[in-house]
């Protein structure tokens, strides 16, 4: 077995063919890591997230979303109503990177603009 395949059967990120690179590269992702976020909380209608999100088209919100969906981080809901109400909500894989996101986050809040950083 090479090299590669043994370190890709370990999940390990740095070997070049690893599918759990494309994990990290969605929630490296600005507008994953604030769609989740923004879900924390609890589920979210499209244009509650796309206020929170201040900046983000529809057209990549509506990306972003099918993406962490795809991926299992959260579920989409629609209502049978008229008009069709859709939520969005973090499921128990997305809750779970939900907290180093948040720290993430939290780093970039306080440290970015402060005069040893600029």
């Amino acid at each position: 077995m090479s090299q590669t395949m043994d370190a890709c059967e370990r999940n390990d990120v740095y070997a070049a063919m690893c599918p759990c690179r494309d994990m990290l590269d969605l929630l490296a992702n600005k507008w994953s890591a604030l769609a989740i976020g923004a879900l924390e909380d609890g589920p979210q209608r499209n244009g509650q997230l796309k206020r929170k999100l201040g900046g983000i088209s529809a057209k990549v919100l509506s990306e972003t979303l099918k993406r962490l969906e795809e991926r299992g981080l959260l579920t989409r809901t629609v209502y049978p109503e008229v008009p069709a109400r859709v939520e969005y909500e973090l499921t128990e894989l997305g809750h779970s990177a939900a907290a180093p996101l948040k720290h993430l986050r939290d780093w970039v809040e306080q440290n970015v603009g402060t005069d040893e950083h600029s």
